[in-house]
């Protein structure tokens, strides 16, 4: 009598964390990570840390030189910018949809740091980041006003065109961002934070814990919740079986020694109830022919399953 049931649930459990584990990686790494309140601190650790330190630090940005945005009229240190063209483009049944093509993009970088009232951290790859994205967005659009040459071109190919929208993404001076990253110190001695050899990389306008949710932090607690509940089911089903099967092994000794005990003195052959070994092994051994009921007279009734 193998409770699979019990055993089904208990292993289903270690399952889920697992694979709950797996999903959730990153938001179990950001967890762990060293989370550094005033970046004068880093300064200490480096020198206390004899292996890779990954650490989480927040501040304001900055930089020695900026970078004029166009559009927004702000002073950033990485702007990007893309051009699309919008246009009609005519279906076969007779009808038309928009779309759009991107013509252009561009992206400028320049030497940026962050900075505190304490102290300041140069950042590297800031662009390689997970889930980068520069927090101010401005979008100018443009209509078109083609020559009648180029529009009768268009119309042939089955295109209208309708302008150019130019895009721009800028991270100004002075945004508040948290980056998670290895921390190191350049030949010069200057310190820097960078990508990690081994674990997630972060530039982010979020906080450390919007950072932990993002990255299904609360997904992850349900995947423990859930593991240690199938747990404790299928470790009570295992219970309640083998219990069930120790009572049940006791009764049918009990009730075999009375049968025995019964045998015994009918027959005044002194028999003391001694147990068949048979029976304790699994088998039925040789049984008196005796009512199970009144184990003094002979049974003169079976009842068949």
């Amino acid at each position: 009598m193998i409770p699979w049931d019990g055993i089904g649930c208990y292993f289903s459990g270690i399952a889920l964390y697992c694979l709950g584990i797996t999903i959730c990686k990153d938001a179990e790494i950001l967890k762990s990570v060293t989370r550094v309140n005033q970046l004068k601190e880093l300064e200490q650790l480096l020198d206390t840390q004899n292996s890779a330190l990954v650490v989480a630090i927040s501040g304001k940005v900055a930089s020695e030189s900026t970078i004029e945005c166009e559009l927004s009229g702000l002073k950033g240190v990485i702007v990007e910018e893309a051009v699309e063209q919008h246009f009609l483009k005519h279906k076969h049944n007779d009808s038309w949809i928009k779309d759009s093509a991107l013509t252009s993009f561009t992206s400028k970088e320049i030497p940026w740091y962050l900075e505190d009232s304490t102290d300041r951290v140069d950042v590297v790859g800031a662009q390689s980041a997970k889930d980068f994205v520069l927090p101010v967005k401005h979008e100018v659009f443009k209509p078109s006003n083609p020559r009648l040459i180029s529009k009768a071109l268009h119309y042939i190919r089955g295109l209208k065109e309708l302008g150019f929208n130019r895009t721009e993404r800028t991270l100004p001076i002075g945004t508040t961002v948290t980056v998670v990253g290895e921390v190191t110190k350049d030949d010069a001695g200057a310190i820097r934070i960078q990508q990690p050899r081994t674990g997630p990389f972060y530039v982010s306008p979020k906080t450390i814990d919007q950072l932990i949710i993002a990255n299904n932090g609360n997904l992850l607690r349900w995947f423990k919740h859930a593991s240690i509940g199938l747990a404790i089911v299928g470790s009570c089903l295992i219970a309640n079986r083998t219990i069930q099967y120790i009572l049940l092994r006791w009764r049918q000794c009990k009730l075999l020694k009375r049968v025995l005990d019964a045998a015994a003195k009918k027959s005044k052959q002194g028999i003391e109830g001694e147990i068949d070994d048979n029976f304790l092994a699994g088998g039925q051994g040789d049984l008196p022919d005796l009512c199970v009921i009144c184990l003094d007279e002979k049974y003169n009734a079976a009842f068949l399953p």
